[in-house]
């Protein structure tokens, strides 16, 4: 009876010590395609609009965010890789905004 108790205290310890781990997951923004982008292949595009905005704002210095503006831009965005899928998602938001948006 002792030998199955700390059998089965071993076991709960291994167990306990093997936790599942989730894979980071870093992803090159610079080289996401508009189709990536308006399939969702990478997340939902608001997603990396988000942190496209972030990025061109850090840029400027801005800390302020419209939210009218930003889904006025994620449209105009998602609206230009209709006709340019292979483009990079970077490279449209400067064909549209400029290229220091």
């Amino acid at each position: 009876m002792t030998r199955i108790k700390t059998g089965l205290a071993a076991l709960l310890c291994f167990g306990l010590a093997i936790t599942e781990t989730q894979g980071q997951v870093t992803i090159d923004v610079a080289k996401i395609t508009c189709e990536q982008f308006r399939n969702y292949s990478i997340t939902d595009p608001s997603n990396i609009a988000l942190w496209l905005s972030g990025y061109y704002n850090g840029q400027r210095g801005n800390t302020i965010v419209s939210v009218s503006s930003f889904k006025e831009n994620l449209d105009k965005v998602k609206d230009y890789c209709i006709t340019n899928p292979t483009t990079t998602v970077m490279h449209a938001v400067d064909a549209i905004f400029g290229k220091h948006n």
